[in-house]
């Protein structure tokens, strides 16, 4: 299950697209970070498309990391912030954090039959869409953060060609 975000608001302020690092944090899995980092760019403006009533993280900040790591650190980071056992696909911190567990990915794709890119790409935009106020606590909305998704995935997969 992809993880909800950390916290809600963020304190920097910005009208410029934020920069973007993709940092590759782990050594089990190869990933391709230029690409990531390609599609994390075009994933954010189709993000900041989505209009909101109200200001976001995702436009105040200046700047977000996506940040690759082993099931071990996720495990970590998943124990001490939301107080859970075992590892999580992504983690979003108010910030512009987005922590990605390249090996639960890896795990996950293989069981939907998708890409491990396919999958990666999948979390940025879970994490995007958080740091933009959306929420997937309820069913309903749950629902919604997933159609978003899909069709965010969809539009820049379009756009590719």
């Amino acid at each position: 299950m992809i993880a909800t975000k950390i916290a809600a608001v963020g304190n920097s302020k910005s009208r410029a697209a934020p920069e973007i690092s993709v940092r590759n944090l782990q050594r089990t899995v190869r990933v391709d970070t230029v690409d990531l980092k390609e599609f994390a760019a075009k994933a954010l403006r189709m993000c900041l498309q989505q209009r909101k009533n109200e200001a976001t993280n995702l436009t105040k900040l200046r700047e977000f990391f996506v940040l690759l790591v082993s099931d071990r650190r996720m495990t970590a980071l998943h124990r001490r912030f939301l107080h859970k056992p075992g590892p999580t696909d992504v983690l979003t911190f108010e910030h512009g954090e987005i922590f990605l567990s390249v090996e639960t990915a890896r795990r996950n794709a293989r069981i939907f039959g998708n890409s491990l890119a396919r999958e990666l790409r999948l979390y940025i935009v879970h994490g995007l869409l958080h740091l933009h106020g959306f929420e997937d606590r309820t069913e309903t909305d749950a629902r919604k953060m997933e159609t978003m998704q899909e069709q965010i995935l969809r539009q820049v997969a379009g756009r590719r060609n």
